[in-house]
């Protein structure tokens, strides 16, 4: 980074509205797409006092999330998604806070820890594999958005809580997600009403929000009442028996409760929403497909899969990760200066808004060529070794990088395995999909797809 200070293009607007109403007509995505495109990979927002950047380069995603990570962090922007979503959880604190609740939960997110819910996965996959089964023989098109959320938010109650009963799942899955909509709402459009104001969006996010709580604190004093010998063996145990190395102290049931709900979203949104796009993927690209299908063939046979099954489908995880590279499920996430910096010569100042963009880094030609392109081959290990280590950041990066990537990728490894095995799936006739970010990335006019037996 040089140290002699320059300016970059500046778009600036009195008012917030301005910007707020233009996002809202173009969309997120597309909005700050033009806005790189028209100024470069550091571009500065000035809205009134408040200076936004968007950070695009694969050197300022290191130097905001590695290089200089005390300095930024998850303050107001982050607000909302505290007070209204996700409270202490992992995801939005900050500090000695956020440092003791990684530390703690850390273990239960290996590599090896994951692969203990295996089981789970697999007998979730087979209740699909009979579900679209019977939406083969009808012929009708299956929206991939709805389909995957619905598979993915199934498999996490199961791991989090050893919910089994589908109606407690249906609604549970219903209420994050109205809330996760409620919030992503109010980041969006400056103009809404106060929570105290009965307007139908606010009383329906408060009643998801009391159902939340109120079904999590309820299984927690369920099991408080038991010796811990008896509760199962899923994770809100683990984090319940788990032990501050320093003082000895267990997480307070609010914050087993802001962190199931943190898990919640981060186990089931974010995942559903890279399967049913690598479905799309496949569809669009059949040329991939048969070199996926006849892996799956190979490898699997008419067995399920296993851990070593896995390590024999190298070519599916590929699949996976050049999904995540065109469509990551979160295409962008910000982080807030707490002290002025210098990135490549740009002045930063206190409290500015950093705007880090995996959806256009891994659309950057410097470093992806032909990058509209889905090539799983860009994901040999040669390849990927050659690479800039930044230029790939669907799970953002450095202290803060999703603690939950390795569940993410055990479990779409596991679920691509089971279901390309047995389907292929084919884009409605006459749909093209609409990439529209709503929190997590989706399509305005949803996914809708047929499902046919191979």
């Amino acid at each position: 980074m040089t140290t002699s200070l320059r300016s970059v293009p500046s778009r600036r607007s009195r008012f917030a509205l301005d910007i707020a109403l233009e996002v809202q007509r173009q969309g997120t995505l597309k909005f700050f797409e033009s806005t790189w495109r028209r100024y470069g990979d550091l571009a500065r927002l000035q809205i009134g006092p408040q200076a936004i950047f968007l950070a695009v380069h694969p050197d300022h995603v290191r130097r905001i999330n590695v290089d200089q990570r005390d300095i930024y962090g998850k303050y107001a922007s982050y607000e909302d998604v505290r007070r209204l979503l996700l409270g202490d959880g992992l995801v939005g604190s900050n500090g000695a806070l956020w440092r003791r609740q990684r530390k703690l939960m850390a273990p239960f997110f290996t590599p090896r820890a994951v692969e203990t819910y295996l089981p789970i996965i697999v007998e979730d996959g087979a209740w699909f594999r009979e579900r679209w089964d019977a939406a083969a023989r009808r012929g009708e098109p299956l929206d991939m958005l709805t389909e995957m959320s619905v598979l993915t938010a199934s498999i996490i109650l199961k791991s989090m809580f050893s919910t089994e009963a589908t109606d407690t799942i249906d609604w549970v899955k219903g209420a994050v997600e109205t809330m996760i909509g409620f919030v992503s709402s109010r980041q969006m459009n400056p103009l809404h009403a106060p929570l105290w104001v009965p307007t139908p969006r606010n009383r329906a996010y408060l009643e998801a929000r009391t159902r939340v709580h109120d079904y999590i604190q309820g299984i927690i004093r369920q099991r408080r009442a038991q010796p811990p010998d008896s509760w199962p063996n899923d994770l809100l145990s683990r984090l319940m028996q788990a032990r501050d190395d320093e003082t000895g102290e267990p997480m307070s049931d609010s914050l087993l409760r802001d962190e199931s709900i943190t898990i919640f979203f981060a186990g089931h949104e974010t995942t559903a929403r890279t399967l049913a796009f690598l479905w799309y993927a496949l569809a669009e690209h059949p040329d991939v497909a048969a070199r996926l299908h006849t892996e799956i063939d190979t490898v699997l046979r008419d067995d399920a899969p296993t851990l070593d099954h896995l390590k024999q489908l190298p070519y599916t995880l590929q699949v996976i990760k050049e999904t995540l590279r065109l469509y990551p499920a979160a295409p962008m996430y910000a982080r807030d200066a707490a002290a002025p910096d210098i990135i490549d010569g740009v002045p930063v100042p206190v409290g500015a808004r950093m705007i880090v963009m995996p959806y256009l880094t891994h659309r950057h030609p410097d470093f992806w060529p032909d990058p509209l392109r889905f090539d799983p081959d860009r994901w040999r290990p040669e390849q990927e070794a050659a690479r800039h280590r930044y230029a790939y950041h669907p799970f953002a990066a450095g202290q803060r990088i999703c603690i939950g990537n390795n569940f993410s990728l055990f479990e779409s490894h596991l679920l691509v395995a089971m279901l390309a095995r047995h389907f292929v799936l084919r884009r409605a006739p006459g749909h093209t999909p609409q990439l529209w970010m709503d929190g997590t990335l989706g399509s305005r006019n949803g996914l809708p797809m047929l499902v046919a037996r191979r």
